[in-house]
């Protein structure tokens, strides 16, 4: 939004939704043509809704504007007429040369000119862009490396051709410029005390700009029923303002009251079309009746979603400590989304993992190696045999074994983008190779990857380790002994070659390929060293759990080191498909390797993974584990973390060629599922089968998930992991899916799934800023859906039936009237009485509701994930439930209506001075009856008292009271007619009519409370029997707000469930989690 388009975009906005433009349709016709009632009934919530949700809107766009404005008044500065200028970050243009120095962010997108340091390298970080938390290294270009000073930069004559703005961050096509020239806007610079770079991209073109996301536009199941409900009423309304219009000319049929004496027509009213007076007449009872599509609920939908997504925010138990991080929420339109959850898509690494590596074990030249007490120990060798071992590497002795060990060790600690950051006083980045001595307590290792540093550190350990790289040089320490490489090419990581190299030049002048990736990227391309052994190995390391690389490496003759620095030299400056090119090349060097062995890395377990997986089953939600790591790694973590049993059967889709094979295995699967009942079932599935099935097997391989109760999926690309959730959402049964993810590649799973959510880990905060709510652990879900998620969908799912209700009962009399007085459009309220009705009498102790309620105490909602199948499949708001409250509120209009015309319908006169009460009395006792009964049915349904709920039930009736007496006290100078005054006073002033809406009032109330008690106690639910639980033995240990300690919160749960049937079943009762003592 601008200031001049505000207005009119806000507005055209808005008016898409349909009620709204509902409205404004209505009230326009009360403008045009005579109505019953003032057009302000209509315009005046009108109004209120959309001023209300452009406040909110136009706030949140003020405070983006807020933000750039932050970002665009930075100062910088740039290279202007032989000196430095200060201006601000929005004044910057393509060409101008920018200076950046330590720790400032990069305001536009540059290429390197030159940097302090005398080989033209600078560190960066790129926290927020990717979240890699490594200090990367970007090199200057060659021509301008030595300017670096304001003079000679401006004297400066260049051209840069570039190619069209595009998002991809990793890549750079400008002549003959890479990535690595490029400094990115909003990444950091790090260790170096200024640069000078020339502006590429600038504003919305650079890269940061490019990836920006737009809000996400899920829809809720409640939204979708909501909108439902609404064409519901508006083909009611449309049966009434029909009916009414016939009914009319059906009555005055008769002359007798088509032209009564005391209402003679005019000339021009005789004369006139009577379609037009049909249509005209039609209109009038549609407006007449119009309030029964209640406008205020979108606005109150708004500011409930809005309000009540701060309480995930503030949840404590959501916060975790130690990287300080709280539960954020990025759209919080879909938050009782979180209670109808089915199926949950979780990542592995990361999300169930800590992606905190460790170092296990490995295999060199077919042997197997074990880390104990930091020392490399061969498999079945003990550790007091290991110092003669060491002796041998010390010494180097010349035999194969060792110089294959060593071999392996400096592949490790040589072939990587590890970063060291030293800790030291000043504010010089400092030599790295000055650190040679004493290094170990000042230096720290950054890497983008956490296998990367596990190695390193490992290797460290181990008597290699890697010192720094310093330009072109790299340097280890072999057990004391400095050793310096030229580092001439890295062949970068991508996920489709799955692999990274380095070529090296070694101390005595030989080149050499070291790589490393995973055993499928590498093996084939293997043509000696123990290739079988190692694969064996690979498969070991894999059942146990743990991440496996395999390292091999290449050694070139001086006319092959040659030929490949051409060919790479070519590739990396072609400006047309460059990554084609470099993809080709990259495989014509990474071939006849030799292997020299394998790593095998642990991820561990987050905290609490099993326990968490276990309460989803409960609550009745599949988990699906989709991850791109081999299957038995795969498969391995899944047992330990709960996802597959022990005595699961785990059926296997692997390895499928073609089609048919796939479709045969398929059938074969489905059969073994229909013979065995009993077990319960696992399900394996890999990339390449999973591809095969979604090609032409889709319903079978539904058929085949739906029966497994956890499903496993390895060997995932991104997008097949999109696909799979895909596939789950749009099935027949349209099931609710979640995603949760950690990293880059969970993004378009995440966006894919019904509801996303992003796990703050180490992989780069992608995945939590295209999500829709974010958590730092995997833990957290589990509150989040049974506890948050159940709350919200019971709030949301009764404000949404509760304002349908409370329209019924407010428009249905206004129906029940015209019976009574010859259709002549008379309104039985009053206008103010018909405005306020929404916006006033009745908005607040609804809002309050849908904002506290709790039906059960949090933590038994926890301690029983079962009770999450009471709210599923959107029970709550089911066309059963629907219609139950909509004949509620008939019931209740008729009891208001004929109530109160049981009491004056016979001309009685109620008041003191034998005076009988009127039209407009009549009305207002019939919305006094309905203000209360709508107000103490919520009341009924509440069950978690606040002090605030108290002060908006009984203050809003008070509040009615009050207005009415003002209002009706009062002659108003600016009101056509004084229908009012006086009347309410009047009204109270009778006993009769206090008697009247005491009895109205329990006549409506009093066989709901009936069936509430029947219910109960013939049919409870679930949710039900556990407040009887909460209330009754130790209920109250659980809820009092008074300090206990949480064992005894535990122990309250364990003597409860000896005794009460209901608990007896349940496993996760003895798993509830510890509480503070305050929190309880």
């Amino acid at each position: 939004y601008t200031v001049w388009n505000f207005v009119p975009k806000n507005l055209f906005e808005q008016f898409r939704r349909i009620a709204n433009f509902y409205f404004l349709i209505i009230f326009l016709v009360q403008l045009m043509i005579d109505t019953p009632t003032s057009p302000v009934t209509s315009g005046l919530p009108l109004f209120f809704v959309i001023t209300v949700t452009a406040i909110k809107q136009g706030y949140e766009d003020w405070l983006r504007h807020k933000a750039d404005n932050e970002v665009n008044g930075a100062p910088v500065f740039v290279v202007r007429s032989g000196s430095l200028v200060q201006t601000r970050s929005k004044n910057i243009r393509v060409g101008d040369i920018v200076r950046v120095a330590k720790d400032e962010t990069f305001p536009v997108d540059l290429v390197l000119l030159s940097s302090d340091r005398a080989e033209g390298t600078c560190h960066i970080t790129t926290t927020s862009l990717d979240g890699e938390t490594n200090l990367k290294t970007h090199y200057s270009v060659p021509e301008t490396l030595v300017s670096q000073s304001v003079s000679r930069l401006e004297a400066l004559h260049a051209v840069l051709e570039c190619q069209q703005p595009d998002a991809d961050l990793y890549s750079q096509n400008a002549e003959p410029l890479g990535p690595e020239n490029l400094l990115l806007r909003g990444a950091r610079l790090k260790n170096t005390k200024e640069i000078f770079g020339v502006a590429v991209y600038t504003g919305m073109e650079s890269k940061m700009a490019l990836n920006y996301k737009c809000k996400s536009q899920k829809r809720s199941a409640v939204e979708k029923s909501m909108n439902t409900f609404l064409l519901i009423y508006l083909g009611i309304l449309l049966f009434e303002a029909i009916l009414s219009t016939i009914l009319k000319y059906a009555w005055q049929a008769e002359n007798k009251w088509d032209e009564p004496f005391y209402n003679q027509k005019t000339e021009q009213e005789r004369n006139s079309s009577q379609i037009l007076k049909f249509i005209s007449d039609f209109l009038a009872f549609l407006v007449l009746y119009n309030f029964i599509i209640p406008i205020s609920l979108y606005v109150t939908v708004e500011m409930q979603k809005f309000l009540g997504s701060f309480f995930i925010g503030w949840d404590l138990d959501l916060y975790h400590e130690e990287s300080d991080q709280m539960a954020q929420v990025n759209t919080s339109d879909l938050n009782e989304e979180l209670g109808q959850v089915e199926y949950v898509f979780t990542d592995k690494t990361g999300t169930l993992t800590e992606n905190e590596m460790l170092f296990r074990e490995c295999s060199i030249n077919g042997i197997k190696y074990q880390e104990i007490n930091g020392k490399l120990v061969p498999e079945g060798m003990t550790d007091d045999l290991y110092c003669t071992h060491v002796c041998l590497f010390v010494s180097l002795s010349v035999t194969s074994q060792s110089r294959e060990e060593l071999l392996f060790l400096k592949a490790v600690s040589l072939c990587h983008t590890v970063q060291i950051s030293y800790e030291q006083p000043g504010d010089g980045p400092g030599d790295p190779f000055s650190h040679a001595n004493g290094f170990s307590s000042q230096m720290e290792y950054y890497a983008s990857s956490p296998d990367e540093k596990a190695l390193v550190e490992a290797t460290k350990r181990m008597g290699v380790t890697f010192i720094g790289s310093h330009g072109e040089a790299m340097e280890i320490k072999t057990f004391g002994k400095p050793e310096k490489f030229k580092l001439l090419h890295v062949l970068e990581f991508d996920a489709n070659r799955r692999r990274m190299s380095v070529i090296l030049q070694t101390p005595t002048g030989e080149k050499v390929l070291f790589t490393k990736g995973a055993e499928s990227a590498i093996l084939p391309f293997t043509t000696s060293g123990e290739i079988n052994k190692t694969r064996v190995h690979v498969d070991e390391f894999a059942l146990k759990g743990l991440r496996t690389l395999v390292v091999a490496c290449r050694h070139f003759s001086v006319e092959e080191y040659e030929e490949v620095d051409q060919r790479l030299h070519k590739a990396r400056t072609a400006l047309q498909q460059r990554e084609e090119r470099l993809a080709e090349v990259f495989s014509f060097i990474e071939k006849d390797l030799e292997l020299l062995g394998a790593t095998g890395v642990e991820d561990k377990l987050q905290e609490k993974v099993q326990e968490t997986i276990e309460a989803l089953r409960l609550a009745g939600i599949k988990v699906w584990v989709l991850t791109g790591d081999k299957h038995e790694t795969a498969v391995s973590v899944s047992l330990s973390c709960g996802h597959f049993h022990r005595t699961m059967n785990i059926l296997e889709l692997v390895q499928q060629k073609s089609d048919n094979e796939c479709a045969e295995q398929l059938r074969q699967l489905a059969r073994r599922i229909k013979e065995d009942h009993v077990i319960q079932h696992g399900l394996v599935v890999d990339g390449a089968s999973l591809s095969l099935a979604l090609r032409g097997h889709e319903k079978l391989f539904m058929e085949v998930c739906k029966n497994c109760s956890a499903v496993l999926c390895c060997r995932m690309a991104p997008l097949q992991k999109a696909k799979v959730v895909r596939l789950l959402k749009t099935s027949p049964e349209k099931p609710i899916t979640l995603a949760i993810g950690d990293g880059a590649n969970d993004v378009s799973m995440i966006q894919e799934a019904h509801v996303g959510i992003g796990i703050m880990g180490k992989e780069g905060r992608q995945a939590v800023q295209n999500s829709d709510y974010a958590i730092a652990r995997f833990k957290f879900l589990s509150k989040l859906l049974l506890v948050h998620g159940h709350f919200y969908y019971i709030r949301i799912a009764t404000l949404v039936q509760y304002f349908f209700y409370k329209n019924v009962c407010f428009i249905t009399p206004q129906f029940l009237y015209q019976f009574f007085c010859l259709f002549s459009q008379q309104t039985l309220y009053d206008s103010v009485y018909l405005t306020l009705y929404n916006i006033c009498f009745t908005s607040l102790p609804i809002l309050v509701y849908s904002l506290f309620e709790q039906l059960v105490h949090p933590h038994v909602l926890q301690s029983k994930p079962v009770l999450y199948r009471d709210i599923s499949k959107n029970s709550l708001l089911s066309f059963k439930t629907f219609l139950y409250w909509t004949l509620l509120g008939f019931c209740h209009a008729f009891a208001f209506f004929f109530g109160s015309y049981i009491l004056m319908g016979e001309d009685t006169s109620l008041m003191g001075n034998g005076q009988m009460f009127g039209n407009w009395t009549f009305g207002t006792l019939v919305f006094t009856v309905m203000v209360i009964t709508v107000t103490l049915k919520l009341a009924l349904e509440t069950h978690f008292w606040t002090w605030m709920n108290h002060f908006v039930t009984w203050g809003s009736i008070a509040f009615y009271f009050i207005f009415s007496l003002f209002y009706g006290g009062i002659i108003w100078p600016f009101l056509h007619t004084q229908d009012m005054y006086f009347v309410f006073v009047q009204l109270l002033s009778s006993g009769s009519a206090w008697f009247a809406i005491i009895i109205i009032i329990i006549t409506c109330l009093f066989p709901d409370i009936i069936k509430k008690v029947f219910y109960r106690h013939l049919q409870p639910t679930s949710t039900q029997k556990s407040q009887v639980g909460q209330r009754g033995r130790g209920g109250r240990l659980v809820s009092s707000p008074t300090a206990t300690p949480h064992s005894s919160v535990v122990n309250a749960f364990r003597s409860r469930s000896n005794s009460d049937p209901f608990y007896s079943n349940d496993r996760s009762i003895l798993t509830l989690s510890p509480m503070e003592a305050t929190h309880c």
